[in-house]
């Protein structure tokens, strides 16, 4: 048992001077006043620090110069989670993009495996294709997409432990697949889709209650149909995952996002590939280079290839180029993510019974100290 004090403590939406935070093994024992810390329990003074919720990324190609596609094993999972943590995310889904159905086989099974083991922060596996359509597959390998069948729902529904999340394509994966992924526990998220608003809302009547990378790779907003863009502002029920790295979308279309819908509807992710929090600036993707332009990761062709981004840079962008206010910043990294896994019963929040896997950030905007589940991190 340990007490963290003299922080900033991200709880009910702000952040709160005063407060200690009492950790018990794996989860927080209580949040109250430090000055009625019981005897005898160590203290960790955070120096004023924002104690905050750890980030949670359901988008993550690699770090570290690791690439799930290219290596999708326990300990590619271990290496990309250790390039992450410095940045403040302890839950994470590995992230395969579209590929061979015997390569999607291989990273269900890491994931099980390194759930299983322990390895700290995976939570389950993000499969991005290859059920989506091949006029918005971005940096999709063409020949890897397909059509959802028989063999496909098998796969898709074979994680043993922990989230599956599953981008398709509703107008081509159709109602009845999205209702049968739904109803065996898979979320399914829309995606590198050309939708009519109506096929959209489809299969958000059919169970799909997410989409991944909004405005990225899917039929934009438009006079006559509102297309994807359209459906995934105006179901309020529905998640959001943004990018925000300055590059993907503009601020200002991620402004008018926000007025849309309620802001607990939208989530930050990485879509982070191998030069997060690695060495290396150029990588192979699917046999082909890609190379770091300005901050941009892109094909030869100028196609965007992922980001080279961290959830705490992406949390700083959203504060600084959004109007979003801190608290509500750090929400979209931890808590809003954690709903849309639905695990928002023991993760995202700073409260009693919630698992200890926190962060505390300084004031030059930097990860000092990471938890999991109660275990400090190097960071």
């Amino acid at each position: 048992m340990f007490a963290l004090c003299n922080a900033q403590v991200l709880t009910d939406g702000a952040l709160a001077d005063g407060l200690a935070v009492l950790v018990e093994g794996d989860r927080i024992a209580g949040v109250f006043p430090a000055a009625t810390v019981p005897g005898g329990v160590a203290r960790h003074d955070l120096g004023g620090a924002v104690l905050a919720p750890g980030f949670i990324d359901v988008q993550v190609n690699g770090g570290g110069d690791a690439l799930f596609n290219d290596a999708p094993s326990v300990e590619t999972i271990r290496s990309i989670g250790a390039a992450h943590r410095p940045f403040g995310t302890t839950g994470f889904l590995p992230t395969l993009i579209s590929d061979d159905l015997d390569v999607i086989r291989a990273g269900i099974a890491a994931v099980n495996a390194a759930i299983k083991a322990g390895v700290p922060g995976v939570l389950g596996i993000h499969i991005e294709g290859p059920f989506i359509n091949v006029a918005r597959k971005g940096i999709h390998a063409a020949h890897k997409i397909r059509d959802l069948d028989e063999e496909g729902i098998g796969v898709l529904t074979s994680l043993g432990r922990g989230r599956t999340l599953v981008t398709l394509a509703p107008e081509l994966a159709g109602a009845a697949m999205i209702r049968r992924l739904a109803g065996a526990g898979v979320i399914v998220a829309a995606g590198h889709t050309a939708g009519t608003f109506a096929e959209i809302s489809d299969g958000v009547a059919a169970g799909l209650t997410g989409f991944t990378h909004l405005f990225n790779a899917m039929s934009p907003l438009g006079s006559r149909d509102p297309c994807a863009v359209g459906a995934g502002l105006y179901h309020e029920g529905v998640w959001c995952s943004l990018i925000v790295d300055g590059h993907h979308v503009d601020a200002v279309t991620l402004r008018l996002a926000l007025r849309c819908k309620p802001v607990d509807r939208f989530m930050l992710v990485t879509d982070a590939m191998p030069p997060t929090g690695g060495d290396r600036p150029a990588f192979l993707l699917n046999g082909r280079p890609i190379a770091t332009e300005g901050g941009r990761l892109v094909d030869e062709d100028g196609v965007l290839a992922g980001a080279d981004l961290t959830m705490l840079d992406a949390v700083r962008r959203t504060v600084a180029t959004l109007d979003v206010p801190l608290p509500a910043a750090l929400a979209m990294a931890s808590e809003h993510p954690a709903a849309f896994l639905r695990l928002d019963e023991r993760l995202g929040r700073i409260a009693p019974g919630y698992c200890a896997s926190m962060i505390a950030i300084d004031g030059g905007d930097r990860i000092s100290a990471c938890w999991i589940d109660g275990q400090l991190q190097p960071v």
